[in-house]
């Protein structure tokens, strides 16, 4: 039973060699046999333990390491993104018009959104920016398990240190995202005031309702005068300008909302909010390939080494603004700073990881 036990597991195909000593055949009065803890020594399998410190593009992190044959080896960690942000900005329009615009001498202009904004000032109180920043920063974070493999660890040279590698990541898909900052809540509030006494002025309902106790049926109504009503239908809804769609965008119940070339304007959420999430696969394959050595001089317990190679994640990354629209599939000739980001995030269609790793044998 014992030898059936071994040979599922592969242990006397490694014997067949000439080299190897043959096992003599068990029977009622001899059992010289191998066992498996003395063959996992004689083969490096799980007899040391290393753990690692590790940095680099996929964050800082934490590995443990052990042999699992002469040429093989096994990782396993986490790694995680320290958090820091980085601002960008996104530039209010009202109707098709910039919110801010200069003559040839370089001088502002008084635009829609200085008249519009003057006026909601007299409603609300809020003095509105023509712009809001966003305040981006990485949330990733993985898991991973990871297999070395040194083909020329028998060499006496430099190259016994190279291994290649190939194994996953996994973790949360969300692995970035930008959320306006605190200061931009007053612009982004007055942003959503406006609108919804825009849609009220174009449909034709009070901007004002309020509850009539002392008839429920009857409440008091306020519309504006004709002179207000006519500047918010010349000026029409304010919000940011991204780009223009890139093909048509249907809703969930299959009504064309959105044609190709429309300008995609967004607007705030329903809590004043603006939100952009950066999504890939949750699941990432990874290959890549690696060198290592001594950290210090004649002691093999410290060492260090470098890795390449790339996340395989699902292609370019998507990012997700609150209202559903992906901007890297569904928007196209994105101007501005945020232009840039998703340009950038376009070329991505495999994560390059570069890390660097310090090394300590625990046994």
């Amino acid at each position: 039973m014992i030898l059936l036990a071994m040979a599922s597991f592969g242990v006397t195909t490694m014997a067949q060699t000439e080299s190897q000593k043959k096992l003599p055949v068990l029977n009622d009065k001899q059992s010289e046999y191998i066992p498996v803890l003395q063959y996992w020594k004689e083969h490096d399998i799980l007899q040391h333990m290393d753990v690692s410190l590790t940095a680099g593009t996929t964050g800082l992190g934490l590995e443990l390491s052990s042999p699992i044959g002469e040429y093989v080896q096994l990782r396993a960690g986490y790694d995680f993104t320290p958090h820091f942000t980085k601002n960008m900005q996104f530039d209010v329009i009202v109707g098709d018009e910039p919110a801010r615009r200069y003559d040839a001498n370089g001088n502002r202009v008084e635009t829609r959104f200085d008249r519009m904004s003057e006026m909601l000032y007299s409603f609300s109180g809020f003095d509105a920016d023509d712009h809001i920043d966003m305040a981006g920063k990485p949330t990733m974070s993985n898991f991973k398990l990871l297999v070395d493999v040194f083909p020329f660890k028998a060499n006496d040279n430099w190259s016994k240190n190279i291994h290649f590698t190939a194994g996953f990541y996994w973790g949360a898909s969300k692995f970035a995202e930008a959320v306006n900052t605190t200061e931009a809540m007053v612009t982004l509030l007055s942003i959503g005031m406006y609108n919804r006494m825009y849609d009220n002025v174009m449909n034709g309902d009070p901007v004002i309702t309020l509850p009539n106790p002392q008839n429920p049926s009857e409440p008091y109504e306020s519309y504006l005068n004709p002179h207000q009503e006519k500047m918010f239908r010349d000026a029409g809804r304010m919000g940011f300008k991204l780009g223009e769609f890139a093909h048509d965008i249907y809703d969930s119940y299959g009504e064309l909302v959105h044609r190709e070339g429309d300008p995609y304007v967004m607007v705030p959420n329903s809590k004043g909010m603006v939100v952009v999430k950066a999504k890939s696969n949750a699941f990432k394959p990874y290959l890549g390939f690696g060198y290592g050595g001594r950290l210090v001089k004649n002691r093999d317990d410290w060492k260090v080494s470098f890795d390449a190679g790339v996340w395989f994640w699902g292609g370019s990354p998507d990012l997700y603004m609150h209202d559903g629209i992906n901007l890297t599939k569904d928007v196209r000739n994105i101007s501005g700073q945020v232009g840039d980001y998703v340009d950038l995030a376009k070329t991505f269609k495999v994560y390059p990881v570069l890390n660097v790793k310090f090394t300590k044998r625990i046994f």
